[in-house]
């Protein structure tokens, strides 16, 4: 798990860093982190055994906020926002989408 945590801290990093060095050419640099979202993938590293719904109701008790699951659709409108003009003056910043993840501490 080590290898995992450190490669999503370097990639926040490296958004961070290159928005201010890429800042001054008018580059905006941000990345998209979000939580468990039950794609294909997702559902192969919980064992293929398993479907979306059940990936949701088990990762979903891990979110603050509730009544809602995580779907792709969610992280597609964040990279949208963050691709649009609407969100110019934002960069280097690491948005995240996890419903209120509680396992961890921004």
């Amino acid at each position: 798990m080590v290898d995992y945590y450190l490669s999503k801290h370097a990639v926040v990093g490296l958004v961070r860093s290159a928005s201010v060095q890429l800042g001054e050419h008018g580059i905006r640099v941000n990345c998209v982190s979000p939580y468990v979202v039950a794609t294909p993938m997702a559902l192969r590293g919980f064992g293929g055994e398993k479907d979306a719904e059940w990936v949701e109701s088990t990762v979903g008790v891990n979110m603050s906020l509730k009544g809602v699951a995580l779907r792709a659709g969610h992280v597609a409108d964040a990279v949208v926002f963050l691709a649009s003009a609407e969100s110019e003056l934002v960069t280097g910043l690491d948005l995240v989408v996890d419903g209120g993840y509680k396992g961890h501490r921004r």
